[in-house]
């Protein structure tokens, strides 16, 4: 069978599948004190959450019962974004100044301080990993320079490299720290870096943040509520964009976006996503999901089209070995669960 045939029934089946399955959203935990933003899953068993108030959260079987902590000495931080490597290893890093960056190698008995920048203008987005040791993390531009921090050893130091990163960044161009997930590292070197407000960019960098392209990205944008909130790449050249208005997040306007070129260019699905989304994962090449505080939708032909599924509200979404976690405003964390 030629592979335009087999893709030609996998579009053509892809709806027919969906229809037949049901979708059910598993409570794993619910009423802690703590929006939680950052989301990592590390496989069907290891789940990491952080969150306002200082929280960090860490499941060993796939969500079933719950250890809670909050680093001692940085319990009103929000930690925006987490790392998890394993069940000893993980980064949070949170929003706001002064930005701090903390480690633990010992499941969260204790945390190391890794970076520290009391810089008022200071405000990282987001973060992601190559590998076990190569990293990057960006921030809200400062002097209309993106912020970028860059480690290889692990997180154990961070250096700031935007100067690398030549391009001025627009007016009112930020970026947003409602997931973590404007930022997107695979394979050998690659990144991809999704900016909102007053203009919507995509930075793109293929060795490592040393040298960087830049593209626009045609999804909703103009104010400071509106743009890119999280991106997601099958492979270097099929991505997804999310985002819209969060203060309008009902309001299904030009919020999703899927490109065939790596960034290069954009376009419109034939049928959207039902309102704004803050985050967004490919599980498989074909089968993703969004989601948002107004609800989740999922794609069974990588983004072309949207159903939504649910009206419960989150701010996060991840997946690994099949286990799909998603985590809200209000100390909720669910696991999406597929029922043919």
């Amino acid at each position: 069978m030629s592979q335009f045939i087999k893709l030609t029934l996998v579009l053509f089946l892809a709806p027919l599948l969906a229809s037949a399955q049901q979708y059910t959203f598993k409570p794993l935990a619910e009423g802690v004190k703590s929006s939680f933003r950052g989301l990592s899953v590390v496989n069907n068993k290891i789940i990491w959450v952080s969150g306002s108030n200082g929280h960090v959260g860490k499941s060993l079987n796939g969500g079933k019962t719950w250890e809670w902590m909050q680093p001692k000495g940085y319990e009103k931080l929000d930690f925006r974004d987490i790392q998890a490597f394993d069940a000893n290893k993980a980064i949070i890093v949170n929003a706001g100044s002064p930005a701090y960056i903390l480690s633990t190698k010992d499941g969260g008995k204790t945390w190391t301080e890794n970076y520290k920048n009391t810089d008022s203008a200071i405000f990282l987005d987001g973060m992601d990993f190559w590998d076990g040791q190569n990293g990057m993390i960006f921030g809200d531009p400062i002097n209309k320079q993106l912020q970028l921090l860059k480690t290889t050893d692990g997180g154990t130091s961070w250096q700031n490299v935007s100067q690398n990163l030549a391009f001025p960044m627009h007016m009112g161009e930020a970026g947003f720290a409602a997931s973590g997930t404007t930022i997107k590292t695979m394979g050998d070197g690659k990144v991809w870096i999704a900016t909102g407000g007053a203009e919507s960019n995509i930075y793109y960098s293929a060795n490592y943040g040393n040298t960087w392209q830049k593209y626009k990205c045609p999804i909703q944008q103009g104010e400071s509520s509106t743009g890119v909130f999280s991106v997601d790449f099958f492979d270097a050249k099929n991505g997804l964009a999310v985002g819209g208005n969060y203060l309008k997040d009902k309001e299904a306007l030009n919020n999703v976006l899927y490109t065939k070129n790596g960034g290069k260019k954009w376009k419109k699905p034939r049928k959207g996503v039902a309102g704004y989304r803050s985050g967004v994962v490919y599980v498989t090449e074909y089968f993703c999901i969004a989601t948002g505080t107004s609800g989740t939708d999922i794609s069974v032909n990588g983004g072309r089209t949207w159903k939504n599924i649910s009206s419960l509200s989150f701010n996060a979404v991840k997946t690994a070995d099949q286990l799909i976690v998603l985590a809200g405003g209000r100390g909720q964390i669910y696991q999406l669960q597929i029922i043919p």
